[in-house]
Order: C-alpha cells, then structure tokens, then sequence
C-alpha cells in the first residue's frame, strides 16, 4: 500500500513536471526569455512538483505524512539524477548544484506531505 503511493505520488509529480516544462518552454519560444528566469522556472517547477508528490503521498498514507513526503521527495531526487546521468552519459553538474537540487527536492516534498 504504502509503496504503491509513493509510485502514484512520484508519477503525479512527474507528469505534472512535464506538463509545467512544455509551458515554461512554449512561454521561453513566446518571449524570449533570458537564463535567468528559465532558471528560476525550472527551480519553481521542481519545488512545486515535489510538493504536489509529498501531498498527494500524505493524503494517501495518513499516518506519519512528513516521512512520506520525504520519501517522495527523495524518490523524485534519485530518479532525476539517474535520467540527468543516463541522458548526459555521466555526471555533469557541480556538487553545489545537485546538494541544492537535494534539498529543494525533499524540502518541498516534506512540505507537502506535511499540509496534507
């Protein structure tokens, strides 16, 4: 059971990535938008999917929902890293970058689980 809701979670989450990096990408063709704030956008998207995982994990589990939004955040994180080291064919990011990713990841994770 509890397996299972992370699965849904983490797939929830995921999806809504997708669907929120097609929007940031049509409004990035639409009006040309600098580094800056496609960066932002990523970083805004990544918080809010893991959010949306950590609560939607909570509302299933009911018990302990902080620990499950972790969980799913974490969950988000190692699938993130693992497509980003698959896709580039090897590690390709700086130990700052992927320690902040980290933790806006399982930060917004534990955040949703723990509004659910």
């Amino acid at each position: 059971m509890k397996v299972r809701a992370i699965l849904k979670s983490l797939l929830f989450a995921y999806a809504l990535t997708g669907v929120a990096l097609l929007l940031l990408a049509l409004v990035l063709f639409a009006f040309d938008l600098g580094e800056t704030a496609v960066d932002a956008g990523i970083i805004i998207i990544y918080v809010l999917a893991c959010f949306m995982g950590g609560f939607m994990a909570g509302r299933i589990v009911r018990k302990d929902k902080y620990l499950w939004g972790v969980i799913t955040g974490l969950a988000y994180y190692g699938l993130l890293l693992t497509v980003s080291i698959m896709a580039k064919g090897g590690w390709d990011m700086s130990a700052a970058h992927a320690v902040t990713t980290f933790f806006m990841c399982t930060g917004g994770g534990t955040l949703g689980g723990m509004l659910s």
